[in-house]
C-alpha cells in the first residue's frame, strides 16, 4: 500500500507515520514531489492497522497496490527516474544512444567503432564480452580481455559503457572496467542472477525476456530494487511470436504501457528485435515517437564480417545517417538530442 500525505505535510508528520511503519517491521520508501509526499509500504501490511495510519497528522489518504512489484511501481514513485551512467543519464527530455558493436573483437575494432559512434552522437558504448549463445559453437566473447578494451575506449573517447553479464564472476569482473551491466534476455528470470546485479552498485539495463509478459519483467527489476539498487533501465528488444519475417516482435506498445505502469527509464533495441539493418532506422523513429528514452543500436565497421550479428548491425554511413534523421522526432517529442 501507499500512503499520500498531505500537500506541505511537515516532517514531523512524515518522520511520525514512517517510524509506526518500521516499528511493526515493515520497509519504507519515500517519494518526495514539489508538493505531496508518498510513503510506500513493502511487507506483511496484515502487521499495520489502517484505521490507526489514516487518523495520524498529515495523511490525506490510503492507496492499495494490487501489483506484486511495488519499488518499481508509478504508484509508489510518481515522479520519472533518471538514471546516471558514468558521463551521461538516461531520462526524460533527452534521448540515449548506446551504439556499438554486438560482441568486442579486438581492442581496434572496438575503438575504431567507439570514435565513429560518438562523432553521430552515441553518448553510452555497447559491446559484448560475454555472449550467450543459442549454439554453443558461435562466438562467446573475449570475458575479460574484453572489458578492459571497452575501458580503453571509454578513456579515449569519453563515451560511457555498457556490457552484459551473464554468471557472478562476469559481474565481478564489470565493476572494475565498465559504468553500466545489462542482463540479457535469456536472463531476464534469472532471479539469482538478478539479486547480484542488484548488489552491483552499478546501474542495469534490464531487457525484456523473449517470452515475458510487462507483469513479469517488471517483477525482474523488482528483483534489482529490492537488492538496494534503483538505477534500473529497462529495454523492449522484442518478443517471440509465430511471426517469423523478422527476428522478433518489437512490442512498441510496451512503452506507453510501461509509462503508465513505471517510474523507470524506457530504451528501445530495434536490432535484436527486427534481426536487420533495413528495419532498424523506421524501428528507431517509431521508438522514439512513442515516447522512449533512449535506443540500442548495433554498429559495426564491417557488418558482413562481424563476428556475431551482422546481418542487424549498421555500418557506419547508415549510423550517422540514423541519428540525423533522428532529430526531428526528437524535436516532436521534446528531447535534447544529441
Amino acid at each position: 500500500m501507499i500512503i499520500v500525505m498531505k500537500p506541505q505535510a511537515s516532517e514531523q508528520s512524515i518522520r511520525t507515520v514512517t517510524g509506526y511503519i518500521e516499528e511493526h517491521g515493515l520497509q519504507v520508501h519515500l517519494s518526495r514531489g514539489e508538493e505531496v509526499t508518498i510513503i510506500g509500504i513493502v511487507g506483511d501490511k496484515t502487521k499495520l492497522s489502517t484505521e490507526n495510519l489514516i487518523i495520524f497528522k498529515d495523511v490525506d489518504r490510503i492507496v492499495p497496490v494490487t501489483e506484486s512489484y511495488k519499488l518499481a511501481n508509478k504508484k509508489f514513485h510518481p515522479n520519472p527516474t533518471t538514471v546516471k551512467v558514468g558521463n551521461t543519464s538516461i531520462g526524460p527530455g533527452s534521448l540515449t544512444i548506446m551504439a556499438g558493436p554486438c560482441a568486442v573483437e579486438s581492442k581496434e575494432q572496438l575503438l575504431t567503432i567507439a570514435r565513429e559512434v560518438r562523432k553521430a552522437g552515441a553518448t553510452i558504448l555497447r559491446g559484448g564480452a560475454y555472449k550467450p549463445r543459442t549454439s554453443p559453437y558461435s562466438f562467446q566473447g573475449l570475458e575479460e580481455e574484453g572489458l578492459k578494451y571497452m575501458q580503453e575506449a571509454k578513456e579515449a573517447t569519453g563515451l560511457s559503457t555498457i556490457c552484459e553479464v551473464v554468471s557472478l564472476e562476469a559481474i565481478e569482473a564489470a565493476v572494475k572496467y565498465v559504468d553500466m551491466i545489462q542482463i540479457g534476455a535469456r536472463n531476464m528470470q534469472n532471479f539469482i542472477l538478478l539479486k547480484e546485479a542488484g548488489q552491483s552498485g552499478l546501474p542495469v539495463l534490464l531487457k525484456r525476456g523473449l517470452c515475458a509478459t510487462i507483469d513479469e519483467w517488471l517483477n525482474a527489476a523488482e528483483y534489482i530494487i529490492a537488492e538496494g539498487n534503483p538505477n534500473v533501465v529497462l529495454c523492449e528488444r522484442g518478443i517471440r511470436t509465430f511471426e517469423t519475417a523478422t527476428r522478433n516482435t518489437l512490442d512498441l506498445s510496451a512503452v506507453p504501457v510501461l509509462r503508465r505502469m513505471t517510474h523507470l527509464p524506457i530504451i528501445v533495441d530495434p536490432s535484436h528485435s527486427t534481426g536487420s539493418y533495413r528495419y532498424v532506422p523506421p524501428m528507431a523513429k517509431a521508438a522514439v515517437a512513442c515516447d522512449a528514452d533512449g535506443l540500442m543500436i548495433e554498429v559495426h565497421n564491417d557488418p558482413a564480417h562481424a563476428l556475431s550479428d551482422g546481418p542487424q548491425s549498421l555500418n557506419f554511413t547508415k549510423f550517422a545517417a540514423l541519428t540525423e534523421e533522428l532529430k526531428p522526432f526528437c524535436d516532436l517529442m521534446g528531447r535534447s538530442f544529441p
